[in-house]
């Protein structure tokens, strides 16, 4: 029977389970991916699951979020996740050396392979044949242990692209239509497979863009087939050898199928502050700007600098923006400098920042409140520029480049000059000085940890009690995301690996008193949420930072698929409403009681009585049999530990 690309994937790794979707799955990985931001908690959780050494074949160690170093957290955490990839076995990519999903994708991406990632966007290797999964830091360091990643098998999502994007049009552009399309949550429990003849004219990197921001369509992961564009990129790379041809099969069927004729996408935004709130840009044009940024791993491509640079060559940026470039990697900034376009964009008035993630994580380049802020990210969620409230808009290299020329938001179509084709080299300015391999074994076992004081040991947690009797403390709305959770931003992030510390900061962008009252109560509490609850990062602080504050149960009418798993993985307990309206008839302040909670999580009936308002709830999991008892253990830790 003919396969999707996904299918294949799937099945090359397939170690349990069967490809029903909806059924429980287990994977064998063969490469990870961590970065700074949550690779701190990583290294922990290795230390606390007694490893000796990596068992994936490629696990790399990126620094490119906490870049700034305003005291000396960042710098801490640095000598930390180093002295931890000698110790473990990993490789280490040092500050500045570019972000991890495109650097991953220069010099270790391999189509056929798996890949996990301790953050969302990790799906961007699917640009080139690879299986990649963003997960929680946990999944990746069990998968460094050897372990197999388990999941739920997801529906098989079939894009045809057909037709070629006309001039000003980018691969920004089709992602942004297809959250239009479908929302924050229209890809949950799915993979997204492009197929067609509209792929001819995407380059790799034009993928990388695509696959990258289905993890704001909450896709499980994106795959793309491994063709000849991916080994122009390779080639570029000098990494041919690592190719392999690999696309879906004739009549291949998918459990939901659908086309986007590539010749009429056009120009399009996203208003603040989510990534679906998607408006064509002329229907915005004219709205002031305060600030134009270029970069992230949502549009990591060197061609997306390139375009950048020719549109503004000989001209100035507007002079009430603050025009700011992030290249992505050192590679590129080489690259575009060995080109002219560096010189092009400086004159024009851009600023130039080292290559990381940087505004895109809030460290660094905080707008203005009041200021609009266009940005070619993926994410716009509120207050995740730095700024509480800030007012960001997603685009593409033109739009944006176009925006800082004006002053105000244009559509590129309109700047009123032909569309450049940059000539960009054949050749990538490959360095890999700044990549460190692992340590030969017997070395890498006489390597010491070096922890700063900011370097905290994991919370050690207890185990679930069968009764429990929970004031609520907070409810949350529809896509909360977990950047209002555990916020990131330069006061923030560099607290990753200090949880207690990180606590402090729980829920600050939904409720700032939170942390106070969780302190008050003893003997737990729970939270109330609505539809797609935790969305956006991986970040496991989101989770781990409240069940520190005796988080015990969500009850949410729906989870975001890696936040979900985050808090079974910590023992908060993950529940949905049977009924979405019990919703509306819990109150902060409310008391929640729950009883023979070993029995009820087993069947799956869990009964909760809000002895507040003398109501009974009906509620439900979706946790595996295996989870269940992770989280009755108080997580996946101490089960482990109970275990010879």
């Amino acid at each position: 029977m003919p396969r999707s690309l996904a299918h294949k994937l799937i099945g090359a790794h397939l170690v349990e389970g069967e490809m029903v979707p909806g059924r429980e799955i287990a994977l064998a990985i063969d490469q990870t991916l961590t970065q700074d931001a949550t690779g701190t908690l990583v290294m922990q959780e290795l230390e606390a699951l007694g490893l000796d050494r990596a068992r994936t074949e490629t696990s790399v160690q990126y620094v490119d979020h906490n870049l700034l170093q305003t005291d000396q957290k960042n710098a801490e955490d640095h000598r930390f996740l180093r002295s931890a990839c000698r110790r473990y076995g990993l490789w280490f990519s040092k500050a500045g050396n570019g972000v991890s999903h495109p650097t991953h994708m220069q010099r270790f991406g391999v189509p056929g392979a798996s890949m996990v990632g301790s953050d969302s966007h990790t799906c961007a290797a699917g640009c080139m044949g690879m299986l990649a999964i963003g997960v929680g830091g946990l999944e990746v360091a069990m998968a460094i242990a050897g372990r197999p990643l388990r999941i739920r098998m997801p529906e098989v999502w079939g894009v045809r692209l057909t037709g070629s994007l006309r001039p000003w049009v980018s691969a920004k552009d089709v992602i942004l239509e297809m959250l239009r399309r479908h929302g924050v949550s229209g890809g949950v429990h799915r993979i997204i497979e492009y197929h067609g003849p509209g792929l001819a004219g995407l380059a790799a990197m034009d993928r990388h863009v695509i696959a990258n921001m289905g993890a704001e369509l909450g896709a499980t992961t994106t795959v793309f087939p491994s063709d000849s564009a991916v080994w122009e990129f390779l080639r570029a790379e000098g990494r041919e050898r690592d190719f392999t041809v690999l696309t879906a099969d004739d009549g291949a069927e998918y459990d939901v199928e659908e086309t986007i004729d590539l010749s009429e996408v056009e120009p399009l935004i996203a208003q603040p502050s989510a990534p679906d709130k998607v408006v064509p840009v002329r229907e915005v044009a004219g709205t002031a700007i305060g600030q134009v940024v270029i970069g992230s791993s949502a549009n990591p491509g060197l061609r997306d600098f390139a375009i950048a640079a020719a549109m503004v060559r000989g001209r100035q940026a507007d002079p009430a923006v603050s025009f700011d470039v992030n290249p992505t990697s050192r590679e590129i900034l080489a690259d575009l400098t060995r080109m002219g376009a560096t010189f092009d964009l400086i004159s024009a008035g851009a600023r130039i920042h080292q290559a990381g993630c940087m505004g895109c994580i809030g460290m660094g380049q905080a707008p203005a409140v009041g200021q609009n802020s266009l940005r070619t990210f993926p994410r716009n969620f509120p207050g995740r520029s730095g700024t509480r409230e800030d007012s960001v808009w997603l685009c593409s290299p033109e739009t944006a480049a176009a925006s800082a020329l004006m002053g105000v938001i244009t559509d590129p179509r309109d700047l009123g000059i032909e569309y450049p084709e940059p000539a960009l080299p054949e050749k990538a300015s490959v360095n890999t000085a700044m990549l460190e391999p692992p340590l030969p074994e017997e070395q890498a076992l006489q390597v010491e940890l070096l922890k700063g004081t900011n370097v905290s040991a994991l919370p050690e947690f207890d185990e679930l009690p069968d009764r429990l009797e929970l004031p609520v403390l907070l409810k949350a709305g529809d896509d909360v995301s977990t950047d209002e959770i555990s916020p990131a931003g330069a006061r923030a992030l560099p607290l990753r690996s200090n949880i207690p510390a990180l606590a402090e900061f729980s829920f600050a962008g939904v409720d700032s008193d939170y942390p106070q009252r969780a302190r008050d109560v003893v003997g737990g509490h729970a939270v109330v949420g609505g539809d797609n609850y935790g969305q956006g990062s991986s970040r496991e602080h989101a989770a781990i930072a409240p069940r520190y504050l005796g988080l015990r149960v969500v009850l949410a009418r729906s989870f975001a698929r890696i936040h979900w798993q985050n808090l079974s993985n910590f023992g908060i307990v993950p529940l949905e409403f049977d009924d979405p309206g019990d919703y509306d008839r819990i109150e902060v302040g409310d008391v929640l009681e729950l009883s023979d909670l070993r029995r009820e999580l087993s069947d799956n009936e869990i009964t909760i009585r809000d002895t507040s308002r003398d109501l009974v709830i009906r509620a439900r999991h979706r946790l595996s049999p295996r989870q269940v008892e992770a989280v009755l253990a108080g997580g996946v830790i101490p089960l482990i530990a109970t275990r010879p």
